[in-house]
């Protein structure tokens, strides 16, 4: 056994090592000690998604720092997901809030799925629902009669895209289609070829009229084939300057990692012709749990265009989130050009549409997602908050003009119409500062340090013995409780009726207190050095031991009916407790927090 090897041995020496019994042991937690053992699932059953040879990839260097193109596929995608698809009030309600929210193209529909699908879209063109500068979009198979269908649902719209998709995937032509590549390939270009016939016999040369080809479960097909297939639909379209082609990539079933669905984007704008004339775009699916990563990674990756829904609604585990791609931008500082400022209406304009909730924690828009019931979380949003307050007073600017930076909350939760209210709650788990964010907010008491403390113990007694969360009216009524005592709520020993100051012959104060002690009127009487002195002399004649430890004091609110909070630390008979006072005169404010101690010791 070398030296080093010896146990118990340090390798630090000299006047910076740490001495004591057990310095250098082994740990009793290592990575040899800790062996998971063997599932028993049947893993043979499933490979590893393919690797993309692209050893000199440029995305991980990449920014986003614009918005892409969206596209919102909630009434087509999300919508056939659902348990009770949407009626037709249901789909206006939603149109119409992606429009307001600033959605530029929207899938509609499936118009040769059944009439209720070409139904909507014929309402929203003849009402004249859809503005001049959005772009709808209707989905299709690659079938003539189903072609044909689709751009008739279109007749009169100002600017409208068919989508037409046919799946790619090996898996399919194996089994759905049992047929070869080139078989699968010309579905595509035939099918493209019947869009430009239809549209060009039935639409007129007032529609503004687009082309979109996705490849169905691109994640699932060979690269090499989907350039093909996407080579041969545009073979057909001929994209060129003021004709572009949307090219969909869509991660139908998501099977790989963000960072190989990345590989896979920059594979294919790499190596598809006439790139300047084709919009890239994203489709993910959550089946991993990692769309918004995937879709995010593939922007980096050179895609344009990214399609989703709101919240994540569609097929399975849903498609990507629009709401957490656009505001994950904003919290980076780059406008998303969506408008999620009222983002309550839009959660429950999404969940009557849906009839679905949107769960409590869903990032961004959840009641839980600004709400920390941690006290260390709680204690740190506070103080995040007192110093942002600070730092915009010291620039002269408010706290919207400066950067924003408060511990746990990556956005200011006011951008999003939401108040602060909701931002700490309190349970068993809650401490201080939680509490005193509460008080402060709701009620402009600003409790010094140890009083939170104090106070805090009551809080947590409370939710020890009754469990769950303590609401702030709770909270409030509790404070009361122990230290304020309210016309329908009095108690303890001693009640202040009035006060009055003079100054004695010798420069000292001297005050007359009338007061209810015991339960009978009497007049206190002292003398000292400032009223506090003096009140704490007077106390004394009814046998009342009271040292002053601790005092604070601050306005509640501006103006000529503003009212002051005084808090008192004493110590009183052995006892050390605090006491708070609030009164329009200061003075009284400060004697109410000395009755409110006093009370408080002998309750």
């Amino acid at each position: 056994m070398t030296h080093s090897d010896t146990p118990g041995h340090s390798e630090t020496s000299g006047p910076d090592a740490i001495s004591g019994d057990g310095v250098g042991r082994p740990t009793p937690i290592t990575a040899a000690s800790v062996t998971q053992r063997p599932s028993g699932m049947p893993i043979h059953k499933y490979g590893p998604y393919e690797a993309v040879d692209i050893p000199d990839r440029t995305w991980p260097d990449n920014r986003i720092t614009v918005a892409p193109r969206w596209l919102s596929t909630d009434l087509r995608d999300g919508n056939q997901a659902l348990i009770d698809p949407m009626s037709p009030a249901r789909k206006r309600e939603m149109f119409d809030l992606l429009v307001r929210m600033g959605y530029k193209e929207i899938e509609v529909g499936f118009p040769s799925s059944g009439q209720t699908d070409f139904d909507f879209v014929r309402s929203i063109i003849e009402e004249g629902a859809i503005p001049e500068d959005v772009t709808i979009s209707v989905l299709t198979q690659a079938r003539e009669e189903l072609i044909e269908r689709t751009v008739e649902s279109l007749r009169g719209a100002h600017k409208a895209t068919v989508h037409l998709y046919n799946a790619t995937a090996p898996t399919f032509r194996r089994v759905v289609f049992r047929g070869t590549r080139e078989q699968v390939k010309q579905i595509a270009v035939d099918g493209t070829r019947l869009v430009v016939e239809y549209a060009d016999k039935i639409l007129g040369g007032d529609t503004v009229f687009g082309y979109q080809y996705s490849p169905e479960i691109f994640t699932d097909t060979e690269l090499d084939f989907a350039l093909e297939v996407c080579e041969g639909v545009m073979d057909v379209w001929q994209p060129e300057e003021g004709r572009e082609i949307i090219l969909n990539l869509p991660a139908t079933v998501e099977r790989s990692t963000p960072s190989t669905h990345a590989d896979r984007f920059e594979w294919m704008s790499r190596h598809l012709s006439r790139r300047e004339h084709i919009c890239l775009s994203v489709h993910p699916h959550n089946d991993r749990g990692t769309a918004v990563a995937a879709a995010e990674l593939a922007i980096m990756a050179g895609a344009d265009r990214i399609e989703g829904c709101l919240f994540g609604q569609g097929e399975r585990t849903g498609n990507v989130d629009l709401v957490t791609l656009g505001m994950n931008l904003f919290s980076q500082g780059v406008d998303p050009q969506i408008d999620f400022s009222q983002i309550d209406e839009i959660r429950r304009t999404a969940e009557y549409c849906n009839q679905m909730e949107i769960h409590p924690r869903h990032p961004y828009a959840g009641d839980l997602v600004y709400t920390a019931f941690s006290g260390s979380h709680q204690d740190a949003i506070k103080k995040g908050f007192e110093a942002l307050e600070a730092s915009a007073a010291e620039q002269g600017k408010t706290v919207d003009e400066i950067e924003w930076a408060v511990p746990y909350l990556p956005i200011d939760p006011k951008d999003v119409g939401r108040s602060y209210e909701a931002v700490i709650r309190v349970n068993s788990q809650s401490g201080k500062g939680g509490i005193a964010y509460v008080l402060k907010n709701d009620h402009n008491l600003d409790l010094p340090r140890r009083m939170q403390i104090e106070f805090s113990k009551t809080i947590q007694a409370k939710t020890d013995a009754e469990g769950g969360e303590v609401t702030p009216g709770q909270i409030w009524a509790a404070f009361q409780d122990e230290y304020l005592p309210t016309e329908d709520n009095r108690w303890g020993r001693i009640s202040l009726r009035s006060a009055q100051t003079s100054t004695t012959s010798e420069g000292t104060d001297a005050l007359t207190v009338e007061a209810v002690v015991d339960g009978a009127g009497t007049v206190l009487t002292g003398t000292g050095n400032g009223p506090l002195a003096a009140f704490f002399d007077a106390l004394a004649a009814i046998d009342v031991d009271v040292r002053l430890l601790d005092y604070s004091e601050h306005t509640l609110s501006e103006g000529a009916a503003s009212q002051a909070a005084a808090y008192i630390e004493c110590a009183i008979d052995g006892q050390v407790l605090w006491g708070v006072g609030i009164d329009a005169n200061i003075v009284r404010a400060s004697l109410k927090a000395v009755v409110s101690a006093v009370n408080r010791a002998r309750r």
